[in-house]
């Protein structure tokens, strides 16, 4: 076993570091909106991506052979989807973890570029990263957007206090809302209330919707244009 090489060591260990901490930077972010791929994940991700470029950076040990960093990343990102599929599910038509996903993947590519050495790179792609899922909301609240516009068919058991919810899920979101119509689903067993709601302001009502699709007693959330064209 050869000597080890101190200032070698020590700037490979810098990389991972890095990749340790930028990455659970953004798993930071994830974890202060509640969930569940946090500072851990993201971290070990990082981690994970960066010890593999590192490797991939070595010759192999007297072999005469050198192995291809290029090959090492591609593998990586080839095998880090496994990760980004177990965070999206669907929930009543409404896809979540989608953001959680791409940040998962992220990580995994700044990990790779802190074991390339591309640190100044790496966190600036974080700060990035940060500005664009802590600002694009607010920026889309001052720009019109074609949501604001549609209404929300709700469908939900008829129990007291379930439309108060819904109506307070909304409101916590920045959203103003008026309800258009009601409507006792008789037929049903058990009863059901199907509510036409407007709504304006706040976040995409795409978001609003999965959200109010977790509320206990809502059965589905689907929305719809006056004009009552197919939502894309």
């Amino acid at each position: 076993m050869g000597q080890i090489d101190w200032s070698l060591f020590g700037s490979e260990a810098l990389r991972v570091l890095a990749a340790a901490g930028l990455c659970g930077l953004m798993g930071l972010e994830r974890q202060l909106h509640q969930k569940n791929a946090g500072v851990r994940t993201h971290a070990l991700v990082g981690m994970g991506a960066c010890l593999f470029t590192l490797v991939g950076m070595h010759p192999l040990a007297g072999a005469g052979l050198t192995s291809d960093p290029m090959r090492v990343a591609a593998q990586v990102v080839s095998g880090i989807g496994f990760l980004g599929a177990g965070v999206v599910f669907v929930n009543r038509d409404a896809v979540r973890g989608l953001t959680t996903a791409a940040g998962i993947w992220l990580s995994a590519a700044i990990g790779v570029a802190c074991g390339a050495g591309l640190i100044v790179l790496s966190a600036t792609t974080t700060v990035l990263y940060l500005i664009i899922v802590a600002g694009v909301g607010p920026l889309l609240n001052r720009l019109p957007s074609g949501d604001r516009k549609m209404l929300v068919r709700l469908v939900y058991l008829d129990r007291v206090g379930t439309l108060r919810r819904v109506l307070t899920a909304a409101s916590e979101m920045d959203f103003q809302s008026s309800v258009v119509s009601t409507h006792q689903l008789r037929a049903s067993d058990p009863p059901r209330v199907e509510v036409t709601i407007r709504f304006s302001g706040g976040l995409p009502l795409r978001d609003l919707v999965a959200e109010l699709s977790e509320i206990d007693g809502v059965e589905s959330a689907v929305i719809f244009s006056d004009s009552h064209d197919d939502e894309e």
